[in-house]
């Protein structure tokens, strides 16, 4: 069931090890394309992340066609704020990739243009613009986790159970006669 999360070119360090360490309590797996704004041997990445690195399932890709070459297009869903369709809405799989712009640039434009369909947004209603990197990827992620596992308790239910998954008949509803009575009821 573990979902994947990329960044794009993330700039802020503590972002990434934050993630890294949402990434090491969700069993999500993490792609970084780069050039990243920092080494990943940074200090506060690690410390952001604590002691949880070597629990990461870590993927550092050279650059977004490295990136496109590894993780088929299929799987991944494109978070922005400058998308139209609600997280919520968002088609997540097992395995599916939740991709993320950069803290400055945000998601580049041709991915939004390229692929609307697959861009989705956190619906926001105050005056911000944005919301933290390693926020945003913690709101869509559990959202994720929680669609995927209901749709999977979902599947599971229904082949454990033949009654369950089985068609139910419409209900019969009895009918009596103008010239027959109907039967009383037993007290």
């Amino acid at each position: 069931m573990a979902l994947h999360i990329a960044l794009i070119q993330p700039q802020i360090p503590p972002n990434t090890g934050n993630i890294a360490r949402l990434c090491a309590a969700t069993d999500s797996s993490l792609h970084l394309i780069e050039p990243l704004g920092f080494s990943i041997d940074d200090s506060e990445v690690r410390r952001a992340g604590l002691d949880y690195w070597d629990a990461v399932d870590l993927w550092v890709h050279p650059n977004w066609f490295a990136f496109r070459d590894a993780i088929d297009r299929a799987r991944c869903l494109y978070f922005s704020a400058k998308a139209q369709q609600s997280y919520w809405d968002a088609p997540y799989r097992p395995n599916s990739c939740l991709v993320f712009g950069s803290e400055t640039e945000g998601m580049p434009q041709r991915i939004l243009e390229k692929h609307p369909e697959r861009c989705f947004t956190i619906p926001m209603s105050g005056p911000v613009r944005s919301l933290n990197l390693a926020t945003a990827v913690g709101i869509v992620l559990y959202e994720g986790i929680r669609q995927v596992s209901a749709k999977s308790h979902e599947s599971r239910v229904a082949s454990l159970d033949p009654v369950l998954s089985a068609p139910q008949p419409e209900k019969q509803i009895p009918h009596f006669a103008r010239d027959e009575e109907a039967p009383e009821s037993q007290s």
